[in-house]
C-alpha cells in the first residue's frame, strides 16, 4: 500500500502539477511576447537504440508543454571538433534556451566527454552537467545554477513523501558527475547528513544500515539487498540495468540498483525502475528549460541598461577632432553590444570598433515597445556652420552618460567624395563625436563599396542590353536569354514576373509565339532616356562626362553618360527606406532606369537583375553599431544626400534602436541640412515609409548664422570675421530669428514639439542667448537652452537632454503635410507654400511634361523630395532670412520609383558649390572660429584634402564643410 502511494502520489500527481505549471509558465511568457518559445536542443552522437528512447520521452515532454524541442544528431563518424562546431552554433543561437548532450556518445573516434559537456553555455546547461554548474552548486549557490536533473528529480521524490530532509542521515552510493557527487551536495545544502559510498567502501551494508534517505546510482545489477535498509528509509533507486529474462519477449527486463522485492517490505518509501525517477528527470529537464527561458527574458527585457560609460578627460584648448578620437580608450564594440541588449548570434564584429547587427533582431523585439523618437534638424545652414551632428552625438551623450537614459543615436555614414575633398569627414566635432573618427568616415564596413557594385551592375545591364538587342535578331536574343540548360530550357523566377508584366500566361519557353518572344526579348530601351549612371565615391572631374562604347567590340554604340558619386544613387535612398530584405529586394525590382521607344519605364526586374543586386546588399541592408567618445551606442547606416535625396539615415537603425531602447529610452537621428529640407522629408518620406511617429523636434541654431540671416556682411575668405559676428549686435540677431522663427513653423505643422538647442560660440554673449532663447519660445517652440557640448561633450549638454525628456512627454498630434493621392503639382505647391513661404509654384515645359509622363505611368501618388539649394528657403542661394513673395520654379521633376519618392528639381543649378572653411585660432580658448568662404567653378580642386587646404591657404583647420547646390550634377 505505502508502495502505490508513492507511486501515485510521489510520481503520478506530482509529475502532473509539474507538467500543467510549466504549461502555464510558457503561456504567460508567450503571452507577454507572443512570438517567443523556450527552445531546447538534445544533441545526440550516433543512433543508440537506449538514447533514441531517451530523447523521444524528451521531445514528447517538451512539446506537450509547449517547448520548442530539436533533435540534433551527429554520425557516429562525428569528430570531437565537429561535435565540438554544433555546440557553438546552439550556443549561439538565441531561440534555444536548453541544450542537451546524450550521453554516451556514440563515436568512432576518441571523444573527450568532459570537453564536450563544458563547451555547453552554462546558462544553456540545463542539464547542470558543466563544472561551471557543478561548482555553483558544490558551494551551495542554488539559485544561480542549473541542478542536475536526475538528483534534482530525486529531491522532489523525497519531498513528496513528506520526510524532512534537515537533519537526517543520507547515504548516496555512487559518486559518478550526473548522479552521484551532486546528489551528495544537493542533500548537504538541505541540511542532511551525507555520507557517499562506492565502490572502495568497506562494510558497504553497514553504511546503508543507518541511512534515513538512500539514493542509489551505482550501475550494477539489484546489488543493495533489501536485509541492508534501515526499517522505514526513503530510498530512491536512479539505476537502469537489463537482466535476462527467458519470460520477457525481448530476453530482458530493465532492474534498478536495489532488489525491489527484498527492498519494499523494510522501505517505507521506494521508487519503482521502470518508472520512478526517470519520468521526474524528464520533468526536471524541462522545469530547468522554462527557468532557462525565463532567464532569458529577464536578462533582455526593456529597462535599464547596464552599460559603463567613458569619462572625457576635458583639454582647453580643444585639440583637434582626430587627436580627442585617438586619445579615447574606446570599448570593445561586442562589450558594448551586450551591454545594450544584443546578442552573441546577433552581431557581426569587424574588428574590435565596429559591428553589424542582424535583422533577425527585428522580429525578436517586435513585441518590445519602442522608445522615444527625437530628429536633430537646423535653421537654414550658412557657411558658419550651425553643428547638426555635433548636437546629435552631444545630445545621446548627455542622455546616456550624464541623465542615465538608454539612448542611440542614428547618423548617416559620410561619402569618400567630400571626406577626401573638402568636408574632412561627418562623425560629429570636438568632445561629442563618434569614434574611431577614421573608420566611421573612410570603409567602415563597405557599405557604399556595396552600393557602387550594384549600381554599376546595373549601368552594365542597360548598356549591354542595348548593345545586343541592336546586334541580334529575335531569335537570337531570346536564346541568350533563355539558354538551353542540359537539353531544355527554362524560364527564371524574374523572367516569370516579366511575362506576367506583358500579360504573357505561358511558363513554357517552347509555347511563345514569335510576337511574344519579340516583346518579352526586346526592351527596346531609347538611349536617350537613360536616367541610370554610373558611380565612384571619389571625387573624379574627369569622369563628369564620358563617352562610353568606344571599344571595337561594341562596334559604334557609343553615347555621351556620366559618373555620379555612389551617395547619389538611388540604390542608396533604397537602403535608407527599406523595412526588411524583401523589401529591398522589392524596391530594387522597380527602380525605373530609362524608358522603352514606346514609352513604357524599364525597371532592374526588366533588365533581369533585381536578384543579383539584392545578393549584394546583403551585408549592407545590416546597421553598423558604433559608439561615442562617451561610451553611448550609435548605428552608422545609410548615406543619402538631403537635396537629391531625403537625406536621413535608415529606417531599419531606427527600428531596432528603438527597441533595444525600450518604453522609457530615446532614440536621436538626424535630417540632413535645415527643416525645411530634411525635416521635411523626415516627416513626409522617412515617417510614413517606416510608421513611426517622432516625439520631438531638436532646431539647433547658432548666433552667427542667426546675424547672417539677419542681414550681417558677406564672409570675405582669407580675411578675419567682420566685427558683427564677434561682437554683440541684438538688432541684427532679432532680424535674423525670423528664419529660426520660420523653421519652428515648419515643424509645428506636423504638430510635433520643437526643442531650440542654441549651439554657443565663445564670442556669444549672455544677452544674445538669451535673446534667442526668448524668441525661440515667442515663436512656440517647447523651450529653448544653451549648448556648449562641442567643447564639454554630454555635460554641455544636458539642459538639452532634459528639455527633451519633458518635450517627449508633451501633447502632440503629428500629422503629414500631405495627402498622397492629391495631383503631383498640388504637392510640390504645398511644401512650397506651407515650409518656403513661396506665393505659387511655377512648372517649366519639362516639368509639366514629366508630371504627364508619371501620371500616365502610374507614379502620381508617390511622395514629393523637393531638390533645391539649402542654403535658402527660396531658390536662390544668396537670399536669406525669410523670403517673400517669390514664385517657385520647378525645372523639371525626376522618379526615384525604387526608393518611393519623386524629386521635383528647383530653380537654376549651377556646376559650382559654396565651400566654407572653419580654423580654430590657436591663441584662443575654445570654439573661437574664423570663416572663410570660397565659391569653386566645378567643385573643388580633385584631391584636396584638410591638410592640403591648411598648406595652400596657410591656415589651420579645425573643421571644413561643403555645402551642395546639387549634387546630382555636381559629380
Amino acid at each position: 500500500m505505502v508502495l502505490l502511494t508513492l507511486i501515485k502520489l510521489a510520481v503520478f500527481c506530482f509529475l502532473r502539477q509539474v507538467r500543467e505549471r510549466l504549461k502555464e509558465d510558457v503561456e504567460q511568457m508567450k503571452l507577454k511576447n507572443p512570438n517567443f518559445r523556450p527552445g531546447l536542443v538534445v544533441l545526440q552522437v550516433g543512433d543508440r537504440d537506449d538514447s533514441n528512447l531517451y530523447i523521444s520521452m524528451k521531445l514528447k515532454a517538451a512539446a506537450e508543454i509547449g517547448i520548442n524541442a530539436m533533435h540534433m544528431r551527429l554520425p557516429t563518424t562525428a569528430t570531437e571538433e565537429e561535435i565540438l562546431h554544433s555546440i557553438t552554433e546552439v550556443n549561439e543561437n538565441s531561440s534555444v534556451h536548453g541544450l542537451i548532450v546524450q550521453l554516451p556518445l556514440d563515436s568512432v573516434h576518441e571523444i573527450n566527454t568532459e570537453k564536450i559537456t563544458n563547451a555547453v553555455a552554462p546558462e544553456k546547461d540545463v542539464d547542470g552537467l558543466t563544472s561551471i554548474n557543478a561548482g555553483k552548486l558544490s558551494r551551495g549557490d542554488l539559485g544561480d545554477c542549473f541542478i542536475p536533473c536526475t538528483p534534482n528529480g530525486c529531491m522532489e521524490l523525497i519531498k513528496q513523501t513528506g520526510v524532512s530532509v534537515a537533519g537526517k542521515r543520507a547515504v548516496v552510493i555512487g559518486r559518478s558527475k550526473i548522479v552521484g557527487a551532486p546528489m551528495h551536495d544537493l542533500l548537504l545544502w538541505n541540511h542532511a547528513t551525507v555520507t557517499t559510498c562506492h565502490s572502495k567502501t568497506a562494510d558497504l551494508a553497514a553504511e546503508v544500515g543507518r541511512a534515513d534517505i538512500l539514493v542509489v546510482g551505482i550501475g550494477k545489477a539489484e546489488m543493495v539487498k533489501g536485509e541492508w535498509i534501515k526499517k522505514g528509509a526513503v530510498v530512491i533507486d536512479c539505476g537502469i540495468n537489463h537482466v535476462i529474462d527467458d519470460s520477457k519477449s525481448s530476453g530482458k527486463r530493465v532492474v534498478g540498483d536495489v532488489h525491489f522485492q527484498s527492498a519494499k517490505e523494510q522501505a517505507g518509501f521506494i521508487t519503482p525502475v521502470p518508472g520512478g525517477v526517470g519520468p521526474m528527470t524528464v520533468a526536471m529537464l524541462m522545469a530547468n528549460t522554462v527557468l532557462s527561458a525565463k532567464r532569458f527574458l529577464e536578462s533582455h527585457q526593456a529597462g535599464k541598461w547596464n552599460i559603463s560609460y567613458t569619462a572625457l578627460n576635458l583639454q582647453k584648448p580643444v585639440p583637434s577632432d582626430i587627436v580627442i578620437s585617438r586619445s579615447c580608450a574606446a570599448k570593445s564594440i561586442d562589450s558594448l553590444a551586450r551591454e545594450v541588449g544584443l546578442l552573441s548570434d546577433e552581431v557581426e564584429l569587424y574588428g574590435k570598433t565596429k559591428a553589424k547587427v542582424q535583422l533577425t533582431i527585428i522580429k525578436r523585439l517586435q513585441s518590445r515597445p519602442d522608445g522615444k523618437y527625437v530628429v536633430v534638424t537646423g535653421i537654414t545652414p550658412t557657411p558658419l556652420g550651425e553643428g547638426k551632428s555635433t548636437t546629435t552625438i552631444g545630445l545621446a551623450q548627455a542622455m546616456g552618460a550624464h541623465m542615465k537614459l538608454n539612448v542611440f543615436a542614428c547618423v548617416r555614414q559620410p561619402s569618400q567624395g567630400p571626406t577626401f575633398g573638402i568636408k574632412g569627414g561627418a562623425a560629429g566635432g570636438g568632445y561629442s563625436q563618434v569614434i574611431p573618427m577614421e573608420e566611421f568616415n573612410l570603409h567602415l564596413t563597405g557599405d557604399i563599396h556595396a552600393i557602387t557594385a550594384a549600381n554599376n551592375l546595373v549601368a552594365a545591364a542597360i548598356d549591354a542590353r542595348i548593345f545586343h538587342e541592336a546586334t541580334q535578331s529575335d531569335k537570337a536574343l531570346y536564346n541568350r536569354l533563355v539558354p538551353l540548360s542540359g537539353r531544355e530550357r527554362k524560364f527564371s523566377p524574374i523572367q516569370i514576373n516579366r511575362l506576367k508584366k506583358l500579360g504573357i500566361e505561358k511558363t513554357e519557353p517552347s509555347a511563345l509565339t514569335e510576337e511574344e518572344i519579340n516583346h518579352f526579348a526586346r526592351l527596346d530601351i531609347d538611349p536617350s532616356s537613360v536616367t541610370w549612371q554610373r558611380v565612384l565615391d571619389t571625387n573624379d572631374r574627369f569622369l563628369r562626362k564620358i563617352t562610353i562604347g568606344q571599344s571595337p567590340t561594341e562596334k559604334g554604340y557609343t553615347r555621351e553618360a556620366q559618373f555620379d558619386i555612389t551617395v547619389a544613387s538611388e540604390i542608396m535612398a533604397v537602403l535608407a527606406l527599406t523595412s526588411s530584405l524583401e523589401d529591398m529586394r522589392q524596391r530594387l525590382a522597380k527602380m525605373v532606369v530609362a524608358t522603352s521607344r514606346r514609352g513604357d519605364p524599364i525597371t532592374t526586374e526588366d533588365l533581369g537583375v533585381s536578384g543579383a543586386l539584392t545578393v549584394l546588399m546583403k551585408d549592407a541592408i545590416k546597421p553598423n553599431l558604433m559608439q561615442t567618445l562617451e561610451g553611448t551606442p550609435v548605428f552608422v547606416h545609410a548615406g543619402p544626400f538631403a537635396n537629391i535625396a531625403h537625406g536621413n539615415s535608415s529606417i531599419l537603425a531606427d527600428k531596432i534602436a528603438l527597441k533595444l531602447v525600450g518604453p522609457e529610452g530615446f532614440v536621436v537621428t538626424e535630417a540632413g541640412f535645415g527643416a525645411d529640407i530634411g525635416m521635411e522629408k523626415f516627416f513626409n518620406i522617412k515617417c510614413r515609409y517606416s510608421g513611426l511617429r517622432p516625439h520631438v523636434v531638436v532646431l539647433v541654431a547658432t548666433i552667427r548664422a542667426l546675424k547672417m540671416h539677419g542681414g550681417g556682411p558677406t564672409v570675405t575668405a582669407g580675411m578675419p570675421l567682420p566685427k558683427e559676428y564677434v561682437e554683440e549686435n541684438l538688432n541684427l540677431l532679432e532680424k535674423g530669428c525670423n528664419n529660426m522663427r520660420k523653421q519652428i513653423e515648419n515643424a509645428k505643422h506636423f504638430g510635433v514639439p520643437v526643442v531650440v538647442a542654441v549651439n554657443a560660440f565663445k564670442t556669444d554673449t549672455d544677452a544674445e542667448l538669451d535673446l534667442v532663447c526668448t524668441m525661440a519660445k515667442a515663436a512656440g517652440a517647447f523651450d529653448a537652452v544653451r549648448c556648449s557640448h562641442w567643447a564639454e561633450g554630454g555635460a554641455g549638454a544636458v539642459a538639452l537632454g532634459e528639455a527633451v525628456q519633458k518635450a517627449s512627454s508633451a501633447p502632440s498630434n503629428f500629422k503629414f503635410l500631405y495627402d498622397l493621392d492629391l495631383p503631383i503639382a498640388d504637392k510640390i505647391r504645398i511644401i512650397a507654400q506651407k515650409i518656403y513661404g513661396a506665393d505659387d509654384i511655377e512648372l517649366l515645359a519639362e516639368a509639366q511634361h514629366k508630371v504627364a509622363l508619371y501620371t500616365k505611368q502610374g507614379f502620381a501618388n508617390l511622395p514629393i523630395c523637393m531638390a533645391k539649394t539649402h542654403l535658402s528657403l527660396s531658390h536662390e542661394a544668396e537670399k536669406k532670412g525669410v523670403p517673400k513673395g517669390f514664385i517657385l520654379p520647378i525645372r523639371d521633376i525626376r522618379a526615384s520609383v525604387g526608393a518611393g519618392f519623386l524629386f521635383p528639381l528647383v530653380g537654376t543649378v549651377t556646376r559650382g558649390c559654396l565651400v566654407s572653411l572653419m580654423y580654430k585660432s590657436w591663441q584662443s580658448s575654445w570654439h573661437s572660429v574664423h570663416y572663410i568662404t570660397l565659391f569653386v567653378p566645378e567643385y573643388l580642386i580633385l584631391g584636396v584634402d584638410s591638410f592640403l587646404v591648411q598648406r595652400v591657404l596657410g591656415f589651420k583647420s579645425h573643421r571644413v564643410t561643403v555645402f551642395r547646390e546639387n549634387a546630382s550634377q555636381l559629380f
